[in-house]
């Protein structure tokens, strides 16, 4: 009997690449409502990197479309359900903790960042507000140019806004709450 044949998960990659030219958007449009560069934009579009959630936040927002869009998969098949339970960047992966918050203003995330890995090459800065809370491990928070130093149990709530950036200080996985307040 012939395997029946599944549709796989489309990458994000193509879901914003799809979204601007149904806009009409250049790469350049992209990169001054963003502040992120044309080549790494167009490495996100062809699936080179992989962005991470603020990024993905900010994307949607300059293309008009529901973060849900980008964050969210369609799993068509039982395999694809399970990978799309936790996604995964360069340096660490992610659980979407509010499924449905489709229009909502607060998303929450459950992030695991590899041992002594942090997220490299973009800064992040979005629209809003971000609480973060840390299950396990020791991280840098580096919030402008002042780091701060959270352990398990620790908390941080600053503006988003300002470019930030996290870094795992352990040898073991470090895991967080991250909830994004984006007006």
């Amino acid at each position: 009997m012939p395997k029946k044949k599944t549709e796989s998960l489309i990458p994000v990659g193509k879901k914003i690449k799809k979204a601007r030219l149904d806009k009409k958007r250049t790469h350049a449009d992209l990169a001054n409502e963003t502040g992120f560069s044309t080549d790494y934009l167009k490495k996100v579009e062809s699936g080179e990197t992989t962005p991470p959630v603020g990024t993905l936040l900010q994307i949607a927002r300059a293309l008009e479309i529901d973060s849900d869009v980008l964050l969210k998969e369609s799993p068509t098949s039982l395999k694809d359900r399970i990978q799309a339970y936790t996604k995964r960047t360069d340096n660490y992966a992610y659980q979407t903790l509010s499924p449905g918050a489709e229009n909502k203003h607060l998303k929450a995330f459950k992030i695991m960042i590899d041992a002594m890995q942090d997220h490299r090459g973009v800064g992040y800065h979005h629209e809003g507000e971000e609480f973060v809370y840390v299950l396990s491990g020791k991280i840098e928070v580096m919030v402008g140019d002042h780091a701060n130093i959270l352990r398990e149990g620790e908390s941080l709530h600053f503006n988003s806004g300002i470019p930030h950036n996290l870094k795992n200080l352990g040898k073991k996985q470090a895991e967080l709450l991250v909830v994004l307040y984006v007006p």
